[in-house]
């Protein structure tokens, strides 16, 4: 799947085949729902650009802070035996869970071929 990106924000571009256009959906909002769409791709950008721009907006208006997408804390769960080891690693090697979390994922990314 490929995306758009605007001011910080992503969105998908997809085909509904049921309304023979292109359409896509801003990714990582747990809140709010930009949706937007288009014949063309030109028209799609237009219209993901203009529902950012909109969104943006309506948030400044109402006085509130727009929401980012993937606000950068993420909920965890693991086993306990595994809660231990990783803290037990992170502590002998003088960083911390969330450090050392971060750089597994790092280095995951580094040797997958995704995005």
């Amino acid at each position: 799947m490929d995306f758009l990106e605007y001011k910080g924000y992503k969105g998908s571009v997809e085909y509904s085949k049921e309304d023979n256009c292109l359409c896509g959906k801003v990714q990582g909002m747990s809140k709010a729902l930009i949706l937007y769409e288009g014949q063309t791709l030109d028209e799609l950008r237009r219209d993901f650009e203009a529902g950012v721009d909109n969104y943006i907006e309506g948030c400044l208006a109402d006085g509130k802070e727009p929401d980012k997408p993937y606000s950068g804390r993420l909920n965890l769960r693991m086993s306990s035996e595994l809660h231990s080891r990783v803290a037990h690693f992170a502590s002998a090697t003088g960083t911390t869970i969330n450090d050392f979390i971060n750089k597994a994922i790092v280095d995951e990314l580094a040797h997958a071929a995704v995005l």
